[in-house]
């Protein structure tokens, strides 16, 4: 059974002038020709994205949308008229967010963070921009130390509000912030306490050792990329750290900690040094 709004793995049934059509259980699902992979023939499986065209016809691309089904995402918006707006989601047809669906003014060449859902009435893929009834801490689907997709939903006194996995919400909190971030970016974190009344603080990058282990290495490459000396330690600003390294001058220093303890660097001229390994 195929599935409108996501990808799908199926055989091209049949080839005609305008393309091939997808093997979909019935007559077959148009995959316009400037989209069918050179060299293609019946038989063959192809990856496609479902969707309807201005129709209202099934039809099947192999362009990559900038989201499928359920996926809550950042859209330009390319076209604004009184029944709704029309967002760019990288394909031929726009998504459309009909004017019940927008909480914001929308304006030509402004950016949104709207869901990508199934109409009800219609059976098409539509954007709504309305996102708390899709966002809940009731029932948890995560646990602490977990790592997570996050997305930065809007900024708060206390950090940003984020959306965990298209489901939750929670917090990352100014002192877990080492770079700038916008509203829409996306990035991966992890789940760093869950508190009473199901209220989530997240963070960045990788949890526990793995995330040290991987700094530990990053520092040690950069290390051998500059003749084994790098003028950074402890006692560097955060904002320099992390501009070079990536990192937060708390994860910095326990990196550290860690190859100093693995008698892989030493302290030298206010920066550091790696040992010869050999």
């Amino acid at each position: 059974m195929v599935k409108i709004g996501e990808y799908n793995n199926l055989k091209i049934l049949k080839e005609k002038e305008m393309g091939v059509f997808m093997d979909d259980g019935a007559e077959g699902i148009l995959l316009p020709k400037r989209f069918v992979p050179k060299g293609s023939k019946i038989g063959d499986e192809l990856t496609v994205f479902l969707y309807h065209d201005g129709e209202d016809r099934p039809i099947a691309t192999t362009q990559k949308p900038l989201g499928v089904l359920g996926e809550i995402v950042k859209l330009k918006a390319v076209n604004v008229t009184h029944q709704g707006a029309f967002l760019d989601w990288g394909l031929m047809k726009d998504l459309f967010v009909p004017k019940s669906k927008i909480k914001s003014v929308m304006y030509t060449g402004g950016e949104y963070l709207v869901k990508i859902i199934m109409d009800e009435k219609t059976g098409r893929l539509i954007g709504t921009e309305k996102l708390e009834p899709f966002l809940s801490n009731e029932n948890l689907t995560i646990k602490p130390l977990e790592e997570v997709k996050l997305l930065v939903y809007r900024q708060t006194d206390i950090g940003y509000e984020v959306i965990i996995n298209n489901q939750h919400k929670g917090i990352l909190h100014n002192n877990e912030i080492y770079r700038d971030i916008l509203i829409g970016d996306t990035f991966s974190g992890f789940i760093k306490n869950i508190l009473p009344e199901n209220k989530i603080d997240v963070a960045a990058g990788k949890p526990g050792y793995s995330r040290i282990e991987n700094e530990t290495e990053k520092i040690l490459r950069l290390l051998a990329d500059n003749d084994n000396y790098l003028p950074f330690n402890d006692r560097s600003e955060p904002e320099d750290i992390y501009k070079y390294f990536g990192m937060s001058k708390k994860s910095f220093k326990m990196a550290l900690g860690n190859l100093y303890k693995q008698k892989k660097i030493v302290f030298a001229k206010a920066g550091i040094q790696r040992l010869d390994q050999d």
